[in-house]
């Protein structure tokens, strides 16, 4: 090969690797937020478990000026605005879950727990600090967008549908000490028609974590909007605050209801609390595990008993009238002073996590 082409080729070989850093300094100039969220992802369970820090701002703001009035606007508002065209569907199948909240014998503070009930399901601890709004931590399912036993995030590329999480919160726990958890109730599903903007059920739960420091905001914050089911389904809502107070947020016939405790301790179910002819659903048998427990405890535990309350409320597998295996995914003692949650997967209560709203020192 005589000097000349060497020379061409030589030229060739640093074009081509200048477009490539030029490419990718381009890339990384453009989704560096994207690329750190992703990178902190870490597994710490087999079940499985993930953690995540949302490194960017996934346009909560934004999303409330225009709303979303089903699961299919949802996607396309977070497609466009997080994933880049990424194609997305968010799957939210009937869950049977417990809440309670209870004082903490071991500090002046609550400890709100959570049991989430369901077929197999990865889930994923989500990290959010919002420029505007409360830092928070917050549970998700994974397999709601898209991931299950053929499909983890387990590299960068299989990754990327996690920048979604944030819209799919299904328990949490804000730097005020707000808590919230969502479980279902078999009725009709939840379709207000006002003027008000349009929220779903997992974007409520992500407004509330971002802007309600106590229930009373929480409440507020919920009338301003028009709720709609996700997945043709109907929930409730568990909400509880720092100072103790605590309700349950149901929707009746399109109009909202707020269940108010008559003792310091406060449970739901997957059945109606509004006083009336409205108790039907399942789960009757798991609220009395918990609210006699409280009864018996005047509604003080420690969080070891907190755990334990969860375990005697938990569900083996069982098949379910659509025909899966349903069982416990995980449980879940959120920490209302210390703000961390501990938690168990699979209902393997002799190993626990903790994760805290406060992002770990580097």
């Amino acid at each position: 090969m005589n000097k000349r082409i060497k020379r061409i080729l030589k030229i060739t070989g640093i074009t081509i690797l200048s477009v490539i850093l030029i490419f990718a300094g381009v890339f990384t100039g453009m989704f560096h937020r994207e690329v750190r969220t992703l990178n902190s992802i870490e597994k710490l369970d087999e079940h499985p478990l993930y953690t995540m820090e949302y490194k960017g701002d996934y346009g909560m703001d934004e999303f409330l000026e225009v709303g979303a009035c089903n699961d299919q606007e949802l996607v396309k508002f977070v497609v466009d605005r997080l994933l880049k065209g990424l194609p997305l569907e968010i799957n939210i199948p009937s869950l049977g879950c417990s809440t309670f909240l209870a004082k903490n014998e071991e500090s002046d503070g609550y400890l709100f727990g959570r049991n989430f009930d369901l077929n197999a399901s990865p889930g994923m601890f989500v990290r959010t600090q919002p420029e505007d709004g409360y830092a928070s931590i917050s549970m998700v399912n994974l397999g709601f967008i898209g991931y299950g036993e053929e499909k983890l995030p387990d590299n960068m590329k299989d990754a990327l549908l996690t920048l979604a999480a944030p819209y799919a919160p299904l328990d949490g726990m804000n730097e005020k000490g707000l808590c919230v958890g969502v479980l279902l109730i078999d009725t009709e599903p939840t379709n207000q028609q006002t003027e008000k903007i349009d929220i779903t059920t997992t974007t409520a739960i992500r407004m509330l974590l971002d802007q309600a420091a106590t229930v009373e905001e929480a409440v507020e914050l919920l009338k301003q909007y028009d709720m709609h089911s996700s997945a043709n389904s109907c929930y409730h809502f568990q909400i509880a605050d720092v100072s103790g107070n605590s309700v349950v947020v149901e929707y009746i016939d399109n109009e909202m209801k707020v269940v108010r405790p008559e003792e310091s301790y406060q449970a739901a179910t997957n059945f109606l609390l509004t006083p009336g002819d409205y108790d039907f659903g399942k789960g009757q048998d798991r609220y009395a595990i918990l609210m006699d427990t409280l009864e018996e405890q005047n509604g003080i535990v420690n969080s070891e008993e907190a755990m334990d309350l969860l375990q005697a409320a938990s569900q083996d597998p069982h098949r379910t009238d659509d025909g899966d295996i349903s069982a416990t995914q995980w449980s879940v003692v959120y920490d209302m002073e210390t703000l961390s949650a501990t938690i168990c997967m699979g209902q393997d209560y002799e190993n626990t996590y903790t994760y805290s709203v406060e992002e770990p020192e580097k």
